[in-house]
């Protein structure tokens, strides 16, 4: 099926990790040119944009902070052009078991800052690009998890983040980028465990693994390309033009309880 995304641009965040960097081939399969974000590691950035078969560009920012975001979509536009859409999956998981009663607000505050502040500032900064110069079609898909649906133990920050990118933004940004585009689609994935590198180290502990897949009804753990393929078909209109304000987990169908004790 062709998902007309040829010689559309869109914006990866987070494009350097795991699943960022399996979106960023499976939009380069489509024909679609890219904006490989990267934070610290661009080395990783750069060698993605060299491996895939797409014009793209590699931008580096720290999303959490307004200046940079900000300069970031000047530099696209001047660089690449106007965006179709924008996939936000840069963000942060601790991966140290730590209780409510135990974490520290500065814990608390950077996940804040750099899973929901960084989602707020891009998806602001797409939505005041279709505010200067409307389209018909736009689409933005965020990347949540089901953290933000079931809740997580020891990382009740991670997950309340993550609800809020769900629930609270899902749900209002499908309402207003019509207003802006009037075609436009917000739409969110939930991811549950990945084997990605953020996951990796969690999920060679056995316990961990049979605890994790205990949840899980396929009873195995997601590879970023399953991941990548559901973003894919929520960023195309071709695919999914008329789903909008969806919540899609990616789960293997995990549920909030013991489903193989």
């Amino acid at each position: 099926m062709d998902l007309g995304l040829t010689n559309k641009n869109f914006l990866i965040t987070g494009a350097s990790g795991g699943i960022g960097a399996s979106c960023a081939r499976e939009f380069a399969s489509e024909g679609a040119n890219l904006v490989l974000h990267y934070h610290k590691n661009e080395a990783a950035a750069q060698e993605l944009a060299k491996s895939i078969p797409c014009e793209s560009l590699v931008a580096g920012a720290d999303l959490s902070q307004e200046g940079e975001v900000d300069r970031l979509y000047e530099r696209i536009a001047d660089e690449l052009g106007e965006l179709e859409g924008i996939v936000v999956n840069a963000g942060i998981w601790c991966v140290d078991t730590v209780p409510v009663h135990e974490m520290s607000l500065a814990q608390w505050q950077e996940t804040m800052e750099i899973n929901l502040t960084s989602a707020f500032l891009t998806c602001r900064g797409f939505l005041r690009q279709l505010a200067k110069k409307p389209r018909k079609t736009a689409s933005i898909v965020l990347i949540a998890s089901t953290a933000g649906l079931f809740g997580e133990e020891g990382h009740c920050d991670y997950s309340a983040s993550k609800a809020a990118m769900a629930h609270g933004m899902t749900a209002s940004l499908k309402n207003e980028i019509v207003r802006l585009s009037p075609h436009g689609r917000v739409n969110c994935v939930c991811p549950g465990w990945v084997l990605t590198p953020m996951a990796e180290k969690s999920l060679t502990d056995p316990e961990v693994l049979v605890r994790a897949t205990a949840t899980i009804a396929m009873g195995k753990v997601a590879t970023a390309e399953d991941i990548a393929r559901a973003i894919l078909y929520l960023s195309s209109d071709q695919a999914s033009g008329h789903v909008s304000g969806s919540i899609l987990p990616v789960s293997g169908g995990m549920e909030g309880r013991l489903l193989h004790p």
